[in-house]
């Protein structure tokens, strides 16, 4: 398993120069990593063990179609979202159960940059999510769960699961929303209450790569959704960051 974070701040002016913020991981990624490509918008085939750029667009509902009624890339110049949105940028290893974090106890507040979210990758093979619920002034989510699905290496969609509400019942700030997942009552969350809030995103893929090897950590995922991966992320954070300060 793998983890990694980021904090959305405001786009530039094109979403291709997301791959700037990219370029620098090039000289750490992994031996076997043989995609070339950081741009989330940009296309590529991949194949297992390779590093694959995505992104996360932040922004109103409406911000993530066009006309009102068609939903466009976030990489489509067509959307306003470089003026209106907010975006993270992830590199996961494919085909490894991942965790992805957004810090929103530094500033980025989900609610104010619009309160949905949209996963995307590639240009021509555009592929996006649906627009996710994340946060309002009433209800924060901050547990996710999405898939990456592939055909022969190439992404075709991206899937958010949802986890049910049996978790709800754990801790008292916890309430369940559209029968569909767990939320914070967003006045519990920090800078309001006690509640580190922040997003977490259980990353998994299916599908085959461009060899045609099946790609297995969708499968292990849902064998696993009776734990919490974001609470063994979690307690896993906690344990090392006390043995550190215990040197200072």
């Amino acid at each position: 398993m793998a983890a990694s974070s980021a904090s959305a701040s405001a786009p530039p002016h094109s979403l291709l120069l997301a791959a700037v913020a990219l370029a620098a991981l090039a000289s750490v990624a992994a031996a076997r990593d043989e995609n070339g490509v950081y741009d989330p918008c940009s296309d590529s085939r991949i194949q297992r063990g390779d590093g694959f750029s995505f992104g996360i667009a932040f922004a109103s509902l409406g911000a993530f179609y066009s006309g009102g009624s068609v939903q466009l890339s976030p990489c489509d110049r067509r959307l306003s979202l470089a003026s209106s949105g907010q975006l993270a940028v992830f590199r996961p290893k494919v085909d490894e159960i991942s965790l992805l974090t957004i810090n929103t106890t530094t500033g980025f507040n989900p609610a104010t940059a619009g309160g949905y979210m949209v996963a995307f990758a590639g240009r021509k093979y555009a592929a996006r999510s649906a627009p996710t619920f994340v946060s309002n002034s009433s209800y924060t989510v901050s547990s996710f769960t999405l898939v990456l699905e592939f055909n022969k290496g190439r992404l075709q969609n991206l899937h958010w699961k949802k986890d049910g509400c049996g978790a709800c019942a754990k801790s008292s700030s916890l309430v369940c929303i559209g029968k569909q997942t767990c939320a914070f009552r967003t006045q519990s969350c920090k800078s309001q209450g006690p509640v580190d809030c922040s997003i977490g995103i259980q990353l998994a893929f299916s599908g085959t790569d461009k060899h045609e090897s099946v790609l297995n950590s969708w499968y292990e995922v849902s064998n696993l959704r009776q734990y919490s991966l974001y609470g063994l992320y979690s307690n896993l954070k906690d344990t090392l960051s006390g043995q550190f300060n215990k040197f200072f």
